[in-house]
């Protein structure tokens, strides 16, 4: 019994803070599919991971404000880039712009990582984060971030919502680097602390099958938000068992979902 209660106790900062990340990303992640730009959140996410990298390049501690406002001026220069390419998408591809922009970064990042003590560890964390060590002051913080974030997104649902959803009729410049740049604050936040892979499985994972199932965007949301709570449970519990990184766990189970439906669905189309 003591065993369990000491898990319980070890994995519920690292279980809040899984709870908070599918919250928003399940959201983010609705937008995202409706924009049909997928891997907007892996290009961000590698730029604020150059960021962060730059800056322990310099000499400043992995978890300082310094590290963080490095990498979230990053990923505002990547937001503006992002609005503007989706102004000019008739001559220039938003999806070309953010891969580019995405093996930009990646590259950079190697290049940094070349010459900085212990690079491959810093690798590593960029990738699949370290969510198993987070404290309750780190799950206060990001709360209250992702809180500020969710309230702009509240105020402004209605512009922002038909700007994704391509119900906009006038000047979408303003709403798109509004997006990207409170999108850019999630990642930044995110990655930190579950990395590059989880954080792009939390955002785009729950939002497809939560597509491929509803209809509205209600259900979607509540469904993404239930799948994300279980998965990210299951994914916690087996790491603790089984002793292996939580966060490469975590994508596991998330990536597994869809690739399983992928193989299932055909069938259960042929005999509904």
């Amino acid at each position: 019994m003591s065993a369990t209660v000491t898990a319980l106790h070890f994995l519920a900062a690292p279980f809040a803070m899984c709870l908070i990340l599918a919250g928003i990303h399940c959201y983010l992640g609705l937008h995202v599919l409706a924009r049909g730009v997928i891997f907007v959140d892996l290009s961000l996410a590698q730029v604020a991971a150059l960021g962060a990298t730059i800056a322990v390049f310099l000499g400043f501690d992995h978890h300082s404000p310094a590290t963080y406002f490095i990498s979230l001026g990053s990923t505002f220069c990547a937001a503006a880039l992002f609005a503007l390419a989706r102004r000019h998408e008739r001559i220039f591809s938003q999806e070309a712009i953010i891969g580019i922009v995405y093996a930009l970064a990646s590259a950079a990042v190697v290049l940094t990582v070349d010459k900085i003590a212990h690079g491959a560890e810093h690798i590593k964390d960029l990738l699949v984060g370290q969510v198993l060590w987070v404290t309750w002051p780190d799950v206060a913080k990001t709360a209250a971030i992702y809180g500020v974030v969710s309230v702009v997104h509240y105020i402004f649902r209605g512009p922002l919502l038909a700007v994704s959803f391509g119900k906009h009729g006038g000047k979408t410049g303003v709403w798109d680097f509004l997006f990207y740049a409170l999108f850019g604050v999630v990642i930044t936040s995110s990655v930190s602390m579950a990395g590059v892979l989880q954080v792009f499985a939390y955002l785009i994972v729950p939002a497809v099958m939560g597509t491929l199932l509803f209809k509205t965007i209600r259900a979607r949301l509540l469904f993404g938000w239930i799948l994300g709570f279980v998965l990210s449970g299951l994914g916690l519990g087996l790491s603790y068992a089984w002793d292996v990184p939580a966060g490469a766990l975590i994508v596991v189970c998330f990536a597994s979902l869809p690739v399983i439906s992928l193989l299932v669905l055909p069938f259960f189309r042929k005999n509904p």
